[in-house]
């Protein structure tokens, strides 16, 4: 080619795209195979006069730029495999539909030791987040600059973005709360409770999910949330229907005071908030003592119930939680 400047044709561009692919799939790198190509050229070089360095650069460049393509290709198809199989891997880990010994180990190969006990994180921001996303790129530097590898995996699951760590030391969970917050602009996160086996990394994930769940709805302030801090509001709502009916034959009266249930129902929230201190709650309200007194007074003239009877308090405070989990009276019951 050199001698004559031909260039590659169709056939013999594809045999060294397809070269290349081989290559790559052998494990063989990039730089080895140009060296190769760059030897046998050196090998091949013409000596006639006629010949010109052009031409066998050209043929040359034309070679190597069909190998290079190949080896990309199969670099391309072997990565977009990979993320499958990780995708596949991580559904079945958090979902537990998978035989536990092939779990098993598929975990090893992504970092992950299935004997050991895990704890789970969940971050949510405002913005859906992915895994190729800058948000996701920099917490994970933050983890394996911090940590190493040490066996945690990072990954993202319906927008959210979720660390499974080993729970001992907790320092790993507690430090991909403090870096999501910051990475999603104020995105609250949430830790399920450590636990052993695959089996556990389920349940701590389903923990983190329960524990974010209702933070929106109960007005929750903190940044993180701790599943074990917060299992009420799960055995709470475990029997909806149950929850339900409490919610309205204790609170359903307040329907028929004027401006519906709505103000009653949120001063009646804010006065347990304020730990049933009225200055505290009045204050919160930007309210007088005297009205927030009188209505007090109005909720127990309505429901029957009164906030200064302890039994009575304790139901309507339970009462209260489910009407906000059940995000009553904006929805029907």
């Amino acid at each position: 080619m050199a001698r004559t400047g031909r260039r590659l044709n169709r056939d013999e561009f594809q045999a060294r795209r397809a070269a290349g692919e081989r290559a790559a799939e052998e494990g063989h790198s990039l730089r080895a195979l140009v060296d190769a190509h760059l030897a046998v050229a050196r090998a091949a070089w013409p000596r006639s006069a006629s010949a010109t360095a052009d031409s066998a650069l050209a043929a040359l460049a034309q070679a190597v730029d069909a190998l290079a393509g190949g080896c990309e290709r199969a670099q391309h198809l072997a990565v977009r495999q990979e993320e499958a199989a990780r995708r596949e891997f991580i559904d079945d880990l958090l979902y537990g539909g998978s035989d536990l010994g092939r779990l098993a180990e598929r975990a090893e190969r992504f970092g992950l030791r299935l004997s050991h006990a895990h704890a789970v994180a969940v971050a949510e921001g405002s913005v859906a987040c992915a895994e190729a996303d800058p948000v996701a790129r920099r917490v994970q530097q933050a983890l394996v600059g911090r940590f190493g590898d040490r066996q945690l995996l990072l990954t993202t699951k319906e927008g959210r973005l979720i660390c499974i760590a080993p729970g001992d030391p907790a320092e790993v969970p507690a430090c991909f709360a403090r870096e999501a917050h910051t990475a999603t602009g104020g995105g609250r996160v949430a830790v399920g409770r450590t636990h052993g086996g695959a089996g556990g990394i389920v349940q701590s994930y389903e923990e983190a999910l329960n524990a974010l769940e209702p933070a929106e709805r109960m007005g929750l302030g903190d940044a993180v949330l701790y599943a074990a801090d917060l299992l009420v509001y799960p055995v709470l709502t475990r029997d909806r229907q149950a929850m339900a009916d409490l919610v309205l034959s204790t609170l359903g009266p307040l329907r028929e005071a004027r401006g519906g249930a709505g103000p009653l129902l949120e001063t009646l929230a804010v006065h347990f908030d304020a730990g049933c201190i009225a200055a505290e709650a009045a204050r919160r309200l930007s309210l007088s003592v005297r009205a927030l007194t009188y209505r007090l007074a109005r909720l127990h003239q309505l429901t029957g119930a009164d906030p200064a009877d302890p039994v009575h308090r304790y139901t309507l405070h339970t009462a209260v939680i489910g009407a906000r989990l059940l995000d009553w009276p904006a929805r029907e019951l």
